[in-house]
């Protein structure tokens, strides 16, 4: 009986080829899996070391810009003359949703007469 060397065993192909690359695959899918889980945790870590502290105040520049933006597109509806009220139009389906709260937030009751009542 002969010995098989180190160099000849490894020469030689493992008895089931087509099971070695599906297991390979799967290996490497893990890995992915992993290595994306890690990366979403650091983002979040991130975010939490940065953006955390500063985030009320990011909120609240945003939602200033926003109601800035609702009044200039709403202005006919209180009364103050608006220019480019016909093209303001096109933009009315989009924000429609938000001009509740807008009205709401900036201390009227009710929506102001304008053709359309929201509550």
């Amino acid at each position: 009986m002969r010995r098989e060397s180190g160099e000849e065993r490894r020469r030689t192909k493992p008895a089931s080829t087509e099971a070695a690359p599906a297991h390979e695959e799967g290996r490497v899918r893990t890995a992915l899996q992993r290595l994306r889980q890690r990366l979403r945790d650091a983002r979040e870590i991130y975010e939490g070391i940065y953006f955390a502290p500063y985030r009320s105040q990011i909120y609240r520049a945003y939602r200033e810009e926003r109601d800035t933006f609702l009044l200039l597109g709403f202005a006919d509806l209180l009364g103050a003359p608006n220019p480019v009220a016909f093209y303001a139009l096109e933009i009315y389906p989009d924000v429609i949703e938000e001009f509740h709260q807008w009205h709401m937030r900036i201390g009227m009751p009710s929506s102001p007469d304008g053709g359309f009542r929201c509550c």
